[in-house]
């Protein structure tokens, strides 16, 4: 393997330790329903967006709380002996994707059938560090000064 190869590859093995994701598959909800949630809290705080997700009244959140305590889990396990207070995490990135569909029949009148799709999705959550953004933003600035 060449250098520039090898260095690359050491990069991005950094770059994906340092990210923090928890995923979420086959919830038996619509996608359209846990995107309503889902978009209230893209880009809050954690601490805030766990809040949110406690006083919501939407069946949806009690699932997305605990995939956000998850994902401050996860957190917790790269980052042992940083404190979860000073780390100023956020909800960097939070997808929700349609996932498989059970397909029924429901009789309908004169013979017919009428198909009823039980939707499922599956939610992506990705948290960031608003300390390792400004840490980053400072060093591209001192050097193209």
């Amino acid at each position: 393997m060449g250098a520039r190869k090898r260095l690359s590859a050491e990069k991005r093995k950094a770059a994906l330790k340092q990210r923090v994701i928890a995923r979420l598959n086959d919830v038996p909800t619509s996608p359209r329903k846990m995107r309503l949630v889902a978009d209230v809290i893209r880009g809050m705080d954690a601490d805030k967006a766990l809040f949110t997700l406690k006083n919501s009244p939407q069946h949806a959140a009690l699932r997305l709380e605990k995939l956000l305590l998850s994902a401050l889990d996860n957190w917790r396990q790269k980052n042992e002996d940083a404190r979860l207070e000073e780390a100023g995490l956020y909800i960097k990135e939070i997808q929700v994707n349609g996932g498989r569909m059970l397909k029924r029949i429901q009789p309908a009148p004169q013979g017919r059938a009428h198909r009823i799709r039980k939707r499922s999705n599956h939610v992506i959550l990705e948290l960031g560090s608003r300390t390792a953004v400004e840490v980053d933003t400072n060093i591209n600035e001192e050097t193209t000064a």
